[in-house]
């Protein structure tokens, strides 16, 4: 079938294209219900069926003789370290967690929380608990104590998995002090710890809540998978919300696993024995889908890398994997891409590499601008495909579909409809937009397998925030457009979420924080275009009157606030001090109109401005 074919029938006929697709995987228990439709636009595939993911990922294909074959690679350029796991060897290595866990007292049911660098053991920890049925979060390394307190406090944690230290350029983190941090600050209590030691860092453990984590697996014994609901949540992912409180992104088991299968073959043209690498974190949801779950599915051979696409050695960091591993396709995000050529230009390293093997490179985490889109593409002379996709749906809402029917791809397009995702630009009175007109980009409900069902335990915020808005339809929160032929261009957030390096980031959390600083009176955050990340946060700041307005001391006590409770990630270099902000007469700040000012792109004065004359003191303030 073309795609065409493929996909009107997962629009048209939903159910019967995803019974097919549930039959490429194996279930303790068939559906005999494909979609189920609950009150308030709630929607569950597969809601009878009973399946384990774990199972899935490692004894299925050891049961059809691939026990043999390469499952995982950790390669670590900023330890010098590497290892590799057959599928026999992983399987061991998880079932012997498992069997870790329930000595601990954790059943199905329970949550954990895994806060690791890149590690092989990350990757352990996840599988581990969706052996049992232990809903885990995992928690990015770079987030600060209290990111990660927030997180203890939602999911409730029996257990922590963590790690001695994580390597940020040339520093050890150390992960075990980051904890006890979020402890102390966390109003849940964690009954278990366990850390992974790693070397030239010593870790005091207490007896009576803290484990060595390969000790702990000396002493047990391999569990077996637990046959689950296909509903059962496996893991809930924390993503940044317009409140600023985190939002934990559920997802379930049965309906992800058939997602993610179909997506390795229809779109990354990835068959079982391939090499598949992700060059991202398992604490963000490429990590998850791509990293760990969509690779094992389709038994591939999956890459862990702890390095930068820079600085580990060189640029040439990324070529020099894609030679010694033999991988196929690639997935990376634009801003390495943009790291890379920003230091090897001409492409001088990337000729050390015989890179012939590699089928197609796949881009997401934020838009891709088409300079970088035509340079890689020109530099590596295969197919080089922006794609996207969010933490919400766990895997690609357009894409080209290269196992399918590849097709063009247009720089500064995330391509077409991934089959499943009836995908619309409406105005925000909900009328569809023609042809190249941009507006808030929607899809019509019910969505696709693999997508999330829920918010964790918030029913209600999930309908606010993504079903209010347009009756019968998600909103993606991204605006954008889409040509005559179908081909989607996504512009950016229409909300206070920013993408800085592929990670979603509230401007609404920065501003919380900015403002419980003492000299800060009010303030504004505002995401601005960065050459390499995306987008960068930019901070306005009105002091108090008390406060002696010498900008530099300030600056900076507020950008380490940030960077202390966010963490560096937030990338927060710029704030200045003004001395009012641009507001509507009903008190609300102008930021779009602020944005514009900072991008140096045109912008409209609202006829609401309480005053105009504040737009003039701002230029002549920040835009010298």
């Amino acid at each position: 079938m073309s795609y065409h074919d493929d996909y009107l029938q997962s629009i048209t006929l939903r159910e019967i294209f995803w019974k097919k697709q549930a039959e490429s995987i194996s279930w303790y228990r068939f559906p005999s219900t494909i979609l189920t439709e609950h009150p308030n636009q709630l929607y569950q595939w597969y809601e009878d069926g009973m399946v384990n993911m774990s199972y899935l990922c490692l004894d299925y294909h050891i049961e059809h003789g691939r026990g043999n074959q390469e499952a995982l690679i950790w390669d670590s350029p900023v330890t010098g370290l590497k290892k590799r796991y057959t599928y026999n060897e992983l399987k061991k290595e998880v079932a012997t967690l498992a069997g870790a866990l329930l000595e601990l007292g954790l059943n199905t049911g329970d949550t954990a929380i895994i806060y690791m660098p890149m590690i092989p053991e990350a990757v352990i920890a996840m599988l581990a608990c969706a052996r049992l049925g232990i809903t885990h979060s995992v928690v990015f390394g770079g987030f600060a104590p209290h990111e990660l307190a927030l997180r203890m406090n939602d999911a409730e944690p029996s257990v922590i998995l963590s790690a001695a230290y994580g390597i940020e350029g040339k520093n050890k983190i150390n992960y075990k002090t980051m904890v006890d941090r979020a402890l102390t600050e966390s109003s849940h209590s964690v009954k278990h710890r366990v850390y992974v030691a790693r070397p030239e860092m010593d870790l005091t453990l207490d007896p009576s809540c803290e484990y060595d984590y390969h000790e702990l697996l000396s002493k047990a014994q391999e569990a077996a998978p637990v046959a689950l609901p296909s509903t059962h949540p496996l893991y809930i992912l924390y993503t940044s919300g317009t409140t600023g409180t985190p939002k934990g992104i559920v997802r379930d088991t049965g309906g992800y696993a058939v997602a993610l299968k179909y997506s390795m073959q229809a779109i990354y043209n990835i068959q079982a024995g391939d090499v598949y690498w992700a060059a991202s974190d398992v604490g963000w949801v490429v990590g998850h889908s791509y990293i760990v779950y969509g690779p094992l599915l389709q038994g591939c051979t999956s890459i862990l890398y702890e390095g930068k696409p820079v600085g580990t050695p060189d640029a040439g960091a990324f070529w020099r994997m894609i030679e010694t591993y033999q991988v196929r396709t690639f997935f990376t995000a634009p801003t390495a891409i943009r790291a890379i050529r920003k230091e090897d230009s001409d492409g001088s390293f990337f000729r050390k590499y015989d890179c012939s093997h590699l089928q197609s490179i796949f881009l997401a985490g934020e838009r891709c601008d088409p300079p970088t889109l035509t340079w890689l593409h020109d530099l590596v002379s295969k197919p080089v495909i922006d794609h996207w996709w969010q933490t919400e749906s766990g895997w690609p809402m357009l894409a080209i579909p290269m196992g399918i029917e590849p097709k063009v791809v247009k720089p500064g397009s995330a391509g077409i409809a991934v089959c499943g995702f009836d995908i619309s630009i409406m105005d925000e009175e909900g009328v569809m937009q023609q042809a190249d007109k941009e507006g808030y980009v929607v899809v019509r409900l019910p969505l696709p397998p693999g997508c999330l069902p829920t918010l964790w335990k918030d029913d209600d915020r999930f309908r606010k925030e993504y079903l209010q808005q347009f009756q019968g339809y998600y909103l993606t929160g991204d605006g954008g457009y889409m040509d005559a032929e179908g081909y989607c261009f996504i512009m950016g957030r229409m909300d206070d979420v920013i993408n800085v390096s592929g990670h979603r980031l509230s401007t609404g959390e920065m501003e919380e924080v900015l403002a419980s600083h003492p000299a800060v009176a009010e303030c504004a955050v505002v995401g601005v275009h960065d050459a390499l990340r995306g987008q960068r946060p930019v901070a306005l700041v009105v002091l108090k009157d008390v406060i002696n307005n010498q900008q530099g001391p300030i600056d900076l006590e507020l950008i380490q606030k940030i960077r202390d409770t966010i963490g560096a990630i937030a990338y927060l270099k710029t704030v200045y001090t003004v001395k009012r902000l641009p507001k509507t007469r009903s008190g609300k700040i102008l930021r779009k109109t602020i944005r514009a000012m900072l991008d140096h792109i045109p912008y409209t004065i609202p006829s609401t401005i309480e005053d105009a004359t504040v737009i003039d003191e701002l230029k002549e303030h920040i835009l010298i």
